[in-house]
């Protein structure tokens, strides 16, 4: 169980995640894919914003 939980505090694995979900979107409307993308890029930035590079965290 700490294993999984480990890995949900890494950045790669919500990267990872995310990319997932927007590949999805392209079997579907070209706007509706856009969207998705769109949404799947944001999402990452703000992954890279919320969480810390492996190794600083408390410092």
């Amino acid at each position: 169980m700490n294993y999984i939980l480990d890995r949900l505090t890494e950045r790669s694995t919500w990267q990872g995640a995310v990319a997932l979900v927007a590949a999805l979107g392209v079997n579907l409307s070209p706007d509706l894919t856009n969207a998705i993308i769109a949404f799947g890029v944001a999402a990452v930035g703000l992954i890279h914003v919320l969480f810390p590079e492996s190794g600083k965290v408390g410092q």
